[in-house]
């Protein structure tokens, strides 16, 4: 059972490893869902998310003999630099099996802690299967990243922490994988304060858990297809799922769209960077029934590497409109492609690519195709320019972008 004292010896436990990542108000995230937004930032934890907490606690509970066999586990990254760091702290041995789509560069913070990895599967089970069985035939203790709970215990502290900064919360936003995190910090929540509402997050692409919670039982996804990778989980844990079913409110379950805008309302209001897997609690506020609430959404990590942070970008840039591309048919003279700037320059759009194809048709006065990204405001910035062109005479067509 997890009972208040373990929370408590949890808590005072973690405290020698983790930063403190106290909660900052969000204007933005406020106003747009019209409740009183908190945002608990663990992305600026000291391995970049929450997982440190579970895998210290869980080493800490340990006795030497199942330590000094060694560690092993697997994780799509966070629980991997979590169980890695702790694994150094105490100087024993830890093999960390990954999925081979793990973002490079979570691979090499794990490696960069003295961790031995090994890549292994498409997804998280196929990782964590492999870890059972070599656990198995090497001896080594194996630590899971969210069906254990110890782990979930760990993860608990966060509640702890956001009850402490803010005594009035009304809801918990919670982001849910495997399901460990939102184990602890809604069975704590609960236990210090029953009034609190905790919400699970899921991908939709990767709903384990709420699939789970129709069905009365843990059940397996056939597959998962989602951007937040932290987060892409066939099987939620069977030994926390009695406390999900108890402790949990409901479940929200956010499309990839609404991560890539939010990834650009984090940066650009709170100038942070927070991956997928940690975006689902603020994504999900549009969904949340409720208005005049003390709302704490938790980050849960920022571990993203540069490739998918380009490309979520220029996604979200696309999608709220401040990135489009059109194509226009222009005469075959000298002169028209800065006639076509200049209207777009006079509606202050900014052209950040051009294509010119001379050979699109024999027919002289329509023989130029010329295609162009441009940057925009946003939807009455883009319609405008748009409306320029056309009155100037182009009949401009909207294509979609080359990323």
């Amino acid at each position: 059972m997890m009972d208040l004292k373990d929370f408590e010896r949890a808590y005072e436990t973690v405290k020698e490893v983790v930063r403190p990542t106290h909660l900052i108000r969000s204007e933005c995230f406020s106003e747009v869902s019209g409740n009183n937004v908190y945002i608990k930032p663990e992305n600026m934890q000291l391995t970049g998310a929450y997982k440190i907490r579970g895998a210290y606690y869980k080493i800490n509970t340990m006795s030497d003999d199942e330590r000094e066999k060694g560690l092993i586990t697997a994780s799509a990254g966070n629980h991997a630099q979590g169980v890695a760091y702790a694994a150094r702290e105490y100087g024993v041995r830890a093999v960390i099996v990954m999925p081979t789509t793990t973002p490079l560069m979570k691979v090499n913070r794990t490696k960069d802690l003295g961790a031995e990895v090994i890549l292994h599967g498409d997804v998280y089970d196929d990782a964590c299967a492999y870890a059972m069985d070599m656990a198995e035939k090497e001896g080594l203790t194996f630590i899971h990243p969210f069906d254990d709970l110890d782990v979930a215990t760990g993860q608990g502290s966060i509640a702890m922490e956001i009850i402490k900064d803010l005594p009035t919360v009304d809801y918990i936003l919670v982001p849910i994988g495997g399901g460990g995190l939102a184990t602890g910090v809604s069975t704590l929540a609960k236990l210090l304060n029953p009034k609190i509402k905790v919400i699970g997050v899921e991908p939709a692409g990767a709903a384990c858990m709420s699939a789970s919670l129709e069905a009365g039982k843990v059940v397996t996804l056939d597959d998962v297809n989602t951007i937040a990778d932290g987060t892409a989980v066939k099987t939620p844990g069977a030994n926390i799922f009695p406390y999900i079913q108890k402790n949990i409110d409901s479940i929200i379950k956010v499309p990839d769209e609404d991560l890539i805008t939010a990834f650009l309302d984090m940066m650009e209001n709170h100038k942070m960077l927070v991956e997928n897997s940690g975006l689902l609690s603020v994504a999900a506020l549009k969904y949340l029934d409720a208005e005049n609430k003390n709302v704490v959404c938790i980050l849960s990590g920022g571990n993203m590497d540069v490739i998918t942070f380009a490309s979520v970008v220029q996604h979200g840039l696309i999608m709220r409109e401040r990135v489009f591309t059109i194509s226009v048919l222009l005469p075959d003279k000298p002169g028209e492609l800065v006639n076509v700037s200049k209207v777009i320059a006079k509606e202050q759009g900014n052209i950040i690519k051009l294509e010119h194809n001379q050979f699109v048709s024999i027919n002289r006065n329509a023989a130029v195709e010329l295609v162009l990204t441009i940057e925009a405001f946003g939807h009455e910035h883009k319609t405008r320019i748009i409306q320029a062109l056309r009155h100037k005479g182009y009949r401009p067509k909207e294509v979609t972008p080359k990323l």
